[in-house]
C-alpha cells in the first residue's frame, strides 16, 4: 500500500492524472493498486422489484377488505345518533387496528419474497411505523367505543367502563394485549431504545406476540364484524391462521431445519483489536443457505446463560461451502461474549437475511464506504465480487490507521482483484454532519467524493458504519447524482 501525499486536494493515484486540480490544502489518502485476479462464488438469486408493489398492493387490499365488511356489518348505517357515530366508527378503528397489527407480524416473520423485496431495514422501518399507527388506532377504538356505550346509558362512564370489563367476554384479555403492546411501544420509542440494552429491547418486543395472541379472543367473542357473516369469520381467522403459520415457519421451524442441518461449530476465535473480535464457524453444506458477502444472519452461540437471545451480525468474509466469519465490536452483552467463546461452541443461526450483497448491483462499477466495523461486510462484498469486468473502488473511514480493522486483508483482497482501495484517517468534524475527517473539513462533502470517485455517478454505492456517518454519506452519495437505486445501506438500529 503506498501513502501518496497529494499536492493538490483532487490528484490522486497516478493512474489518473486526469482529474482537475484544485488549488486547495493537500489532503492524505492511502491507496492499494491492482493485481491479480480470482473467480467468486455465483451471485444469488434476487427477488424481481414487482414484489415490492405487490406488497404494497396487498396492504392497502387488506385494509379495503375490512373496511368493506366494516360497510357491510352495518357499520355506515348506524352513524346516525351520536353513540352510534362513536360506536360505529370505533368498531372500525378497532378492525383496522388489527389488520396493521397482523401486518406487523408479517413483516417481521421474516417471510423470504418480502425481505428479499424491501431489505431487513426497509421492513423495520415500515414495521415500526405501522406499529405506532396501529396503537394509536387501538387507543381510538377503546376511547371511541366506551364513550359511544356510555353516551346511551345513563349509568355514565365508569359504570361503562366496569360493565365492559367484567360482562364482555374476552375483555380483561383485551386489555392485558393493550398493556403488553404499550410496553413494545414505549420500548420503541428513540429516546427508550438509546438507554436499553438491545438485549432487553429484543425480549419486550417478544411481547408483541403475546398482546396479538391476547387481543384475538376478544375480537372473536364480542366482534361484530367478526360474527356479521361467514365470509366475515373466514377472513379473519384466515388473516390469524396466516400470520400464526408464518411466524411458525420461517421464525422456529426454518431456523431450527437450517441449524440442525449446518451443525455450525465455533472453529476460531480472533482479536482484531481490544474491542473487535472475528469469528469464525464450521459446519456441512453451507452453500444450500445461498448467503452472500454483506448478508448478515441472527446469531446465538450456545456457550451458557443468555445463549436464547439472538444477535445481528453480518459476514464479514464471503461464506464458502462449510464456513462462515463474522467481525464484531463490543457493543454489548451479545457481542462482548464473543471474545470468549470456546472453540467448539454449537451455533444456531437465522438467515440470511438483507440486500446489502452483490446480487443487487445495477452497474459495472461499485463503490464501497465503511467507517468503522462498518467496514466488515464491505469486505465481505468486495470478496463476493466478480473480479473480472467490475472496477471496485473501496472507502474505508478510520479515526488512525491503526484502528483500520481488517485492512490488511482488503489490502491484499483489493490487489488480488484489481480494486483500489482508499484508506481515509482522522477525528470526526464536531461542528458538521460529515463521513469526512476533520483535516478534510475545507472540503465539501460531495466535492471530496468526486475528488476520489470522479465517475461516482456511474456507480453502485454500498455504505455501512455508525447511524450519524452512514446518514451523512448517504446524503453525500444522493447529492453527488447517484441514484437512490443504486445506493444499498441498512440501517441495524433497533
Amino acid at each position: 500500500m503506498t501513502a501518496i501525499t497529494s499536492p493538490h486536494p483532487s490528484a490522486g493515484p497516478p493512474e489518473r492524472p486526469e482529474r482537475p486540480e484544485r488549488p486547495e490544502r493537500p489532503v492524505r489518502w492511502v491507496e492499494d493498486g491492482p493485481g491479480a485476479r480470482a473467480q467468486p462464488p455465483p451471485l444469488p438469486r434476487v427477488t424481481p422489484s414487482w414484489w415490492r408493489d405487490t406488497s404494497g398492493a396487498a396492504l392497502w387490499g387488506l385494509l379495503l377488505i375490512v373496511t368493506a365488511l366494516w360497510v357491510h356489518g352495518g357499520g355506515v348505517q348506524e352513524v346516525g345518533s351520536i353513540g352510534g357515530f362513536l360506536t360505529s366508527f370505533g368498531r372500525l378503528t378497532g378492525l383496522i387496528a388489527s389488520a396493521l397489527l397482523l401486518v406487523q407480524v408479517a413483516l417481521m416473520a421474516r417471510i423470504p419474497w418480502f425481505e428479499k423485496a424491501w431489505g431487513q431495514d426497509e421492513l423495520v422501518r415500515s414495521h415500526r411505523l405501522i406499529g405506532f399507527t396501529s396503537f394509536n388506532l387501538m387507543v381510538a377504538h377503546i376511547v371511541l367505543i366506551t364513550l359511544g356505550y356510555a353516551v346511551g346509558t345513563p349509568d355514565g362512564l365508569w359504570a361503562t367502563i366496569v360493565d365492559f370489563t367484567v360482562n364482555y367476554p374476552g375483555m380483561v384479555l383485551a386489555l392485558a394485549g393493550t398493556a403488553a403492546l404499550l410496553m413494545v411501544v414505549v420500548t420503541s420509542l428513540r429516546a427508550a431504545r438509546s438507554r436499553l440494552r438491545y438485549e432487553s429491547w429484543h425480549l419486550i418486543h417478544l411481547y408483541a406476540y403475546l398482546g396479538a395472541g391476547l387481543a384475538l379472543p376478544h375480537q372473536l367473542w364480542a366482534g361484530q364484524e367478526f360474527l356479521a357473516s361467514t365470509a366475515a369469520t373466514i377472513f379473519w381467522w384466515s388473516a390469524y391462521a396466516g400470520c400464526a403459520a408464518a411466524v411458525l415457519i420461517w421464525r422456529v421451524a426454518v431456523p431450527i431445519k437450517r441449524s440442525r442441518d449446518a451443525r455450525l461449530r465455533v472453529v476460531e476465535v480472533r482479536a482484531e483489536a481490544p474491542d473487535v473480535t472475528t469469528v469464525t464457524v464450521r459446519g456441512r453444506r453451507l452453500e444450500r443457505l445461498g448467503a452472500q458477502g454483506g448478508q448478515f444472519f441472527n446469531w446465538r452461540f450456545q456457550d451458557g446463560p443468555g445463549w436464547t437471545r439472538a444477535n445481528p451480525y453480518s459476514l464479514s468474509a464471503a461464506p464458502t461451502g462449510d464456513t462462515l466469519r463474522i467481525t464484531v465490536k463490543d457493543l454489548g452483552d451479545g457481542s462482548a461474549r464473543l471474545a470468549r467463546l470456546p472453540i467448539g461452541t454449537r451455533v444456531l443461526i437465522e438467515g440470511p437475511y438483507g440486500r446489502m450483497h452483490a446480487g443487487v448491483r445495477h452497474h459495472d462499477k461499485v463503490l464501497l464506504m465503511g467507517a468503522g466495523i462498518g467496514i466488515a461486510p464491505m469486505r465481505a462484498i468486495l470478496e463476493s465480487l466478480p473480479s473480472v469486468g467490475v472496477d471496485v473502488t473501496i472507502l474505508h473511514r478510520v479515526s488512525s490507521r491503526d484502528d483500520s480493522v481488517l485492512g490488511v486483508e482488503i489490502q491484499a483482497l483489493a490487489q488480488e482483484r484489481g480494486a483500489r482501495y482508499v484508506l481515509v484517517t482522522g477525528h470526526r468534524i464536531p461542528d458538521r454532519a460529515s463521513w469526512l475527517p476533520q483535516s478534510a473539513g475545507h472540503l465539501g462533502d460531495v466535492d471530496a467524493l468526486r475528488q476520489i470517485v470522479p465517475d461516482i455517478v456511474e456507480r453502485d454505492v454500498y455504505i455501512c458504519g455508525a447511524e450519524p456517518w452512514m446518514a451523512a454519506a448517504e446524503h453525500a452519495v444522493a447529492a453527488a447524482g447517484v441514484p437512490a437505486a443504486s445506493i444499498h445501506i441498512e440501517h441495524f438500529e433497533y
